[in-house]
Parts: C-alpha cells; structure tokens; sequence
C-alpha cells in the first residue's frame, strides 16, 4: 500500500472549521473516489495544526485519484477556492511512503471500510 502523510497548517483560528470542511466536504469526495482515508488529526503542539493519512492500493490508483478529484470542475470551482480559505500558502508538507511486507496498518485496512 502507499501512503500519504499530509500536514496542514490552517489561519489562526480557523482549525476547527477547516477539520468540519474536510469532514463533511473534502473526505467524503475522495472516499467518492474510492480513496481510503486512515486518519485524521489535530496537533496537539500546534493550535492550527491538522494532519491526515490517505492510502492507495498502488500508484496507479493514486494517480486516477488525483484526476478524478483535483482536475473535476467541482474541486477547481468549489473546493480548491475555500481550500485557499483556510491554509497558510506553501504550508503544506507532506511525506508518500510504502508500507512493508508485514505492516501492520495494512493487515489493519485489508477489507476494511474507510472513514
């Protein structure tokens, strides 16, 4: 499996509405397209913080991912906008690694429903 850690930084006090918009908007449109979402979080460090975890069977369903979901006109017209909203520019981090032979994440998500 591949994963992508993603890091956040949101606008000062704009946390909790930006974990509400990826919760009711932006995680149900990549479940949509049949990413499975591991894990959210908040930074306990970090009062603006957010991370989450997104897992992909290989890279190619990565990358069909990615067209359906930032080359749609929904994302380009109504997401990616409010997206801005929310984040520091270039504050994003985020670390695509490959789990190994016996991880133990991956026997976690064989057959499990995301969230």
């Amino acid at each position: 499996m591949l994963y992508e850690i993603r890091r956040y930084q949101t606008l000062p006090g704009l946390r909790s509405e930006w974990v509400q918009y990826m919760e009711n908007v932006i995680i149900p449109l990549h479940i949509a397209a049949d990413v499975t979402v591991v894990a959210t979080f908040t930074d306990l460090d970090d009062d603006d913080g957010f991370v989450w975890i997104r897992a992909f069977p290989d890279e190619y369903a990565r990358k069909a991912a990615y067209r359906a979901i930032y080359e749609s006109d929904h994302w380009r017209t109504n997401v990616s906008p409010r997206v801005r909203e929310f984040l520091v520019k270039d504050s994003t981090t985020m670390m695509s690694v490959q789990s190994t032979a016996k991880s133990p994440l991956d026997r976690h998500l064989i057959g499990a429903e995301p969230v």
